[in-house]
């Protein structure tokens, strides 16, 4: 794995950065949203990265609104950035 990312810093999107890490799913949000919607984000992130085969990664998001949509698309582009792997191919 290497460092890669996906999104932008547009009003309903989300930037997500990953890299690589020793031990474990790390994810820091950082949104305004976080007290109301931050667990909801974190899962997201979690359950995307986890149903692409990624156990051990380091995630840094900075969210602007994004739908959970919108979420799961831009973490399975940085993990197929940063992996090599295509999920979209059979």
């Amino acid at each position: 794995m290497k460092e890669a990312s996906a999104g932008t810093l547009e009003s309903g999107d989300i930037l997500i950065q990953i890299a690589p890490a020793q031990k474990g799913l790390e994810i820091e949000l950082q949104s305004s949203v976080a007290a109301q919607f931050g667990r909801q984000i974190k899962t997201v992130i979690k359950d995307t990265l986890e149903g692409l085969g990624v156990d051990n990664a380091y995630v840094k998001a900075v969210d602007k609104g994004a739908l959970d949509c919108t979420i799961r698309a831009r973490v399975t582009a940085a993990a197929v950035r940063a992996t090599g792997k295509d999920v979209w191919k059979d």
